[in-house]
């Protein structure tokens, strides 16, 4: 089974660790803290998330099973 290239796998291990870090300082009321790693999580997400799908993309083209 192939395995995510190492960037693709550090982006999000960060986008959800920022995510975690929101959800907690908006429950300790930190609201500029969780507005700050909120957006910076959604940015990193977005960003893993348009590598993986041209990452399929080029797989397909190639004519290589990913799955």
């Amino acid at each position: 089974m192939p395995t995510a290239p190492l960037g693709e796998t550090t982006m999000l291990k960060w986008a959800l660790i920022f995510l975690v870090v929101a959800v907690i300082a908006g429950a300790l009321g930190f609201s500029g803290v969780a507005r700050g790693a909120a957006t910076i999580s959604r940015v990193l997400f977005g960003i893993f998330l348009v590598v993986f799908v041209i990452f399929i993309l080029l797989a397909l083209m190639a004519g290589e099973l990913i799955f």
